[in-house]
């Protein structure tokens, strides 16, 4: 359906706790995804880390999604300091829009309360107001949340968006990169539409072209 698919992720992983199941599935049925993080979290990474960890992660993660390495995007914005930077994201993200031509863009949802998500999700709206848009779930951070999308999954997609999270293994105290978890909730989400596995994205924008 989409041949160019463009995934920002406001930090890295939250591409891929949101839709990487989905990534893997765009990958496999020959869709050229493109994945963009805006901060690698040097300042949030626990003591003795390398500051380039995150970054060493991100590009192990996606490299098992199936994303080309020259397909990753990395910024550079300190963690929850975006709306300072609003305008030169939006900079970015023109950028990338005027380059890639994506057709599908892949964010966060409209309704998530962190900040820095918040920034990417409004500033996304306004640099890809040609494109089809659907925010991803991230049920820690969404109050609300419109069940509206969902793409059916198999366990070999699941088991590449586990297999990429575990590549973050400086965050492996997070209690959402718990394999259990992750699992539960795509089958959750599953058993909405009669399905194994599934991840399920909010409507934002959609072109039919």
């Amino acid at each position: 359906m989409f041949n160019k698919v463009l995934v920002l992720a406001p930090h890295t992983d939250d591409g891929e706790l949101g839709c990487g199941g989905t990534i893997a599935r765009f990958v496999e049925e020959g869709a050229e995804v493109y994945y963009a993080a805006f901060s690698v979290c040097e300042l949030s990474l626990q003591s003795g880390l390398p500051k380039n960890t995150l970054e060493v992660e991100v590009r192990e993660a996606t490299k098992e999604l199936g994303i080309k390495p020259e397909n990753l995007y990395l910024y550079k914005y300190a963690v929850r300091t975006f709306s300072n930077n609003r305008q030169t994201i939006l900079d970015d993200l023109i950028k990338l829009r005027e380059n890639l031509k994506p057709e599908l863009i892949l964010m966060p949802s409209l309704q998530d309360i962190h900040q820095d998500h918040q920034i990417i999700a409004n500033e996304g709206v306004r640099a890809f107001k040609k494109s089809s848009i659907l925010g991803y779930e991230m049920v820690w951070n969404n109050l609300s949340f419109n069940t509206q999308v969902f793409f059916v999954l198999q366990d070999r997609h699941i088991q590449k968006k586990v297999r990429a999270l575990s590549c973050y293994r400086s965050q492996s105290h997070r209690d959402y990169l718990n394999e259990e978890f992750i699992k539960s909730l795509s089958m959750i989400r599953g058993v909405q539409i009669g399905e194994r596995f599934a991840e399920v994205f909010e409507a934002v924008r959609w072109v039919n072209r």
